[in-house]
């Protein structure tokens, strides 16, 4: 009997996926400057890179191990850029635009999910115009998958 208990736990092991998780961040950037003078892409990023070379830690009452730390380089050089189409034109908002855009993005995430991608989180966020003097502005959205 104990031998069929331990054989039992060890199969239900075995069935487990116990495969790290992988995640990945697709952000899209759509312009909202009036006139179409902004640029918009969905942005991937093609190497990788290792958080903890970027990480410190503070410790209470004490900064001097930020002092101390070697400088690691932080911009990626290898990313993908999707050219998308920017919300305004000199006539002001174009849904054409923001439908051609949404097609692009479906193929993006349609293109991920058929590479074993699964999308868990969306998040967005607007820096829209403040006013006659600004003229600037962004939609962006964070796409989070995981494998």
């Amino acid at each position: 009997m104990k031998n069929f208990v331990l054989f039992t736990l060890f199969v239900a092991l075995l069935a487990m996926d116990v495969t790290a998780q992988e995640y990945k961040i697709v952000t899209s950037v759509e312009s909202i400057v009036p006139m179409g003078i902004g640029r918009s892409r969905i942005i991937n990023h093609a190497e990788s890179v290792d958080a903890a070379q970027f990480t410190t830690e503070r410790k209470e009452g004490t900064d001097s191990d930020q002092k101390n730390i070697k400088r690691k380089r932080l911009k990626i050089d290898e990313l993908e850029e999707t050219k998308l189409l920017n919300f305004f034109s000199i006539a002001g908002i174009n849904f054409q635009n923001i439908a051609s855009n949404d097609a692009v993005i479906s193929s993006r995430l349609t293109d991920l999910a058929a590479q074993g991608w699964e999308l868990v989180f969306v998040t967005s966020g607007v820096e829209s115009d403040g006013g006659e003097t600004d003229g600037n502005g962004i939609f962006i959205t964070r796409y989070i998958f995981k494998r």
